[in-house]
């Protein structure tokens, strides 16, 4: 690999003392996932990170960015500055500086992530692409993303995200961005802002770190587009609208969901647009859209990044699809979708949307198990019971949940679609395929806090059970 940062240009970046003469290929934040050639971020949470310096120095990284000299490391091995954090910001900031990449910026309530991975994969044929790794969006998440940027780099995207007020504008600032994104403004985080207009100016916050002759891109369906434009037109050279309102600039015209893809009809920036994604789902018909769109935005060839896109998939925890079998004999075969990363009311909409337009095999039912949605404040309860009003359910036989906000929407599901409800993961893994039966899709959506993975990685375990079941002794 080649190299990223050497000792003297980390400690320009960073204003810090080095003793040695090294270079890294890369940075990591968390000693277990070290990579040789790394640089070690000690970085302090929960834990000091200077704890876990010599541990990360044996895991093969070449430096440590540290506040002091833990004992027993050799300090040539050390970068030393007075505040870990800052001097991670510094980094980043330098990376962003030296780069002449064309840079996309992404938050919004929903959809943030999937629209970076599909930026990823549309320009990745077009130049060296950057993006951020897994959900790194938050005060360390952005600054790692930027300071691990490769300086040849020609596409960068950085997906930005928020838990309170005041967090995404310092984080637009750093990233720079030439294009800035907000998916979309929904009910997510309510605990923390009360309203969701105090949503909307938050995520509308990414305009401000815009680049001079910047693009802002926002979505026009949204009760809240209006605080969304009005920022845009203060802070960006162009405003692009999209959402599948006549008159905007990118437009959904249509959206087919099949079994196991999407066919986008679509009018972008003046040209209209067959696009085909290899997921069904009509969010992802919306996330397609957007992502093409600030691709060109961002000078990217459209029509090649169309392609490209072709190829996207969703990752695991995100609406990933696949067969189980959960027994040795063949006779329990299920389709489990996966989307247990996060949720709120619109991700819960969608993920049922996209459960209705599955296809069970046989006498298969389509099935969700849902956990609750956290962050949402005094309207939680209400949110949680609205669900039981979603039209996908008409397609949907039976909604097991989890949680003691899930059992609102339990007590208000019809009785034909009400389920089992479990106050915990763990119950809910135990009981559930007991209840399951052959040709089942399985859709399992919940809050990161509630830890319905869980019950995925159950389900993992029994199909992979029955595997070495059936394989029998070796």
């Amino acid at each position: 690999m080649s190299t990223l940062w050497t000792a003297a240009e980390a400690a320009a970046a960073t204003g810090g003392q080095v003793a040695g003469d090294w270079s890294v290929t890369g940075i990591s934040i968390d000693s277990r996932n070290v990579a040789p050639g790394d640089l070690f971020v000690a970085l302090s949470a929960a834990r000091d990170g200077h704890d876990f310096v010599a541990d990360a120095l044996a895991r093969g990284a070449v430096a440590a960015l540290v506040a002091r000299v833990p004992d027993g490391v050799d300090p040539a091995a050390c970068l030393i500055v007075e505040d870990v954090m800052d001097g991670l910001r510094a980094l980043g900031t330098a990376g962003r500086a030296r780069s002449k990449a064309r840079v996309i910026a992404v938050t919004g309530s929903v959809g943030k992530t999937t629209v970076k991975e599909m930026l990823r994969r549309a320009l990745s044929t077009q130049g060296r692409t950057h993006a951020a790794e897994a959900s790194f969006n938050n005060h360390w998440g952005v600054p790692v993303t930027l300071a691990r940027m490769p300086a040849d780099t020609e596409f960068a995207v950085i997906e930005i995200g928020m838990n309170h007020p005041g967090e995404i504008a310092p984080l637009a600032r750093l990233a720079r961005p030439h294009v800035a994104v907000v998916t979309t403004v929904a009910p997510a985080h309510l605990e923390a802002f009360g309203v969701i207009e105090g949503i909307a100016h938050e995520k509308a916050a990414i305009y401000e770190g815009l680049e001079p002759g910047g693009i802002a891109l926002a979505h026009a369906d949204v009760e809240t587009s209006g605080i969304l434009f009005d920022k845009a037109r203060d802070c960006a050279e162009r405003l692009i609208r999209f959402g599948v309102a006549k008159g905007v600039e990118a437009r959904l015209v249509e959206a087919q969901v099949v079994e196991a893809a999407t066919v986008i009809r679509a009018e972008i920036l003046g040209t209209e647009r067959l696009i085909k994604i290899g997921a069904p789902g009509r969010h992802y018909a919306m996330n397609a859209l957007i992502a093409l769109t600030a691709a060109e935005a961002a000078g990217a060839d459209a029509t090649e990044a169309a392609l490209a896109l072709a190829g996207w998939t969703p990752f695991e925890g995100r609406g990933t699809r696949e067969r189980l079998v959960l027994s040795a004999t063949d006779d329990l075969e299920i389709e489990l979708i996966d989307d247990a990363f996060n949720a709120n009311p619109a991700s819960i909409a969608a993920a049922l949307d996209m459960l209705a337009a599955v296809q069970p095999n046989g006498q298969g039912r389509r099935i969700a198990v849902l956990g609750d949605m956290l962050e949402l404040g005094p309207t939680g309860p209400a949110l949680h019971r609205a669900i039981a009003e979603h039209p996908a359910l008409g397609s949907i036989a039976l909604v097991h949940t989890v949680g003691p906000l899930m059992e609102n929407l339990h007590k208000a599901l019809p009785g034909r679609v009400r389920g089992r409800h479990a106050e915990t993961a763990e119950e809910m893994a135990a009981s559930l395929p007991q209840r399951l039966r052959t040709g089942d899709v399985l859709l399992i959506k919940g809050s990161k806090g509630i830890k319905v993975s869980r019950v995925v990685d159950a389900l993992r375990k029994l199909g992979q059970a029955a595997v070495d079941q059936a394989r029998g002794p070796r």
